[in-house]
């Protein structure tokens, strides 16, 4: 089997014997460390380390002191941590359409849900490559709000040249699966003093110093265990974004010219970091997405469908009022057309033909 994702931190054994070693394993020195060097990666003053995704999005929304009924704006085509932190901080959700190109929120459609209780617009830079930072900026401003980025699948990706979690309230997940684990953790990056401050306050109790509480805070911490397993990653993340890229070039190589494919775009200004390498299959193909994924798996062939549904079209969400949704035509056909293939820097090439091979075969080209 040629699995969708490989998680490998054997490079960190050294780190995580230090940890334990030392009998501090929970937010000490090795977080801070992880910390240092992801703010670098970003580009920013300030990472605050947290113990997943999920809280990451959370906590940046709970620091600006949103009140009932303020509302945010983020794309309905992602994983459904973004739209439960947005429930979880007690906002309501608004949703904009999505641009087939790059799968992310298309600033055009944007402004058309801005209310008078909007405060805060959340791009997520969906699979490795961030959204249109140079639109969707300017659209923050004019309308006044807080930009909260959903980086959980974007770290080493840049805009112009400027780094995922640089352009607002930047939120990653270190989930098993990212491009850099801590099998689980979250970052949340700013170059904002006083908000990395709050954070690093909220997340440990709302105590500034053992038993000195200065608000109602929570238990966000990551331990030093999970922090000495980002370090090692972090330090050869440059190479393992070479590999990715060139695993996805070879493979859009191999798919180019099949009838009824389409192979992501890289958009000029942007460093897609390929998290994931989604694919549509158009009406046109001779197989649907789900058929495609059937004979794959048959194949020995990892896959994924990244999403199979819109974050506002299931039942637990569909009577919330709390989750406002909108027509979304684009995002709507992206779910019905977008799978994932293998990416991972531990493919081979021998890999990298198989999964070309066996897609062409399938499509009988």
């Amino acid at each position: 089997m040629i699995p969708i994702t490989v998680v490998d931190v054997q490079d960190a054994e050294p780190l995580v014997l230090e940890v334990l070693r030392s009998g501090v394993i929970a937010q000490g020195p090795m977080v801070k460390r992880f910390e240092d060097a992801f703010a670098s990666v970003a580009g920013v003053p300030h990472a605050v380390a947290v113990n997943n995704g999920t809280t990451a999005l959370v906590a940046s929304i709970q620091a600006l002191d949103l009140q009932p009924g303020d509302e945010v704006i983020t794309t309905p085509f992602t994983f459904v941590a973004t739209l439960n932190a947005i429930l979880e901080a007690g906002a309501t959700a608004r949703f904009a359409d999505i641009d087939s190109v790059d799968f992310n929120i298309d600033p055009e459609k944007v402004s058309a849900q801005v209310t008078d209780r909007t405060k805060v617009l959340m791009p997520v830079h969906l699979y490795g490559q961030m959204a249109d930072m140079g639109r969707l900026v300017p659209l923050a401003q004019q309308h006044g709000l807080t930009i909260v980025e959903d980086s959980a699948q974007a770290v080493g990706a840049t805009y112009e040249g400027k780094p995922a979690g640089s352009f607002g309230i930047g939120c990653f997940s270190l989930y098993a699966t990212k491009n850099i684990t801590t099998a689980e953790g979250g970052v949340i990056t700013t170059s904002d003093d006083a908000l990395a401050d709050k954070l690093r306050v909220m997340r440990n109790q709302g105590m500034r110093a053992r038993y000195q509480y200065e608000m109602a805070g929570h238990n966000y911490r990551l331990t030093d265990l999970h922090a000495a397993l980002g370090i090692p990653q972090l330090e050869k993340l440059q190479q393992l974004t070479d590999v990715r890229r060139r695993n996805a070039e070879a493979l859009s190589k191999g798919l180019d010219g099949v009838t009824g494919l389409t192979v992501p775009a890289v958009l000029p200004g942007r460093e897609h970091v390929w998290h994931q390498y989604t694919i549509l299959v158009g009406d046109d193909a001779p197989v649907t997405r789900d058929e495609l994924a059937a004979k794959l798996t048959e194949k020995g062939i990892g896959n994924g469908i990244y999403y199979p549904k819109l974050v506002f079209d299931y039942d637990c969400y569909r009577d919330n009022p709390q989750v406002i949704a909108s027509d979304v035509p684009v995002a709507k056909k992206v779910a019905e057309q977008a799978l994932s293939l293998p990416v991972h820097p531990k493919l081979t090439d021998a890999d990298l033909e198989t999964i070309v091979s066996s897609v062409r075969e399938v499509f009988g080209a």
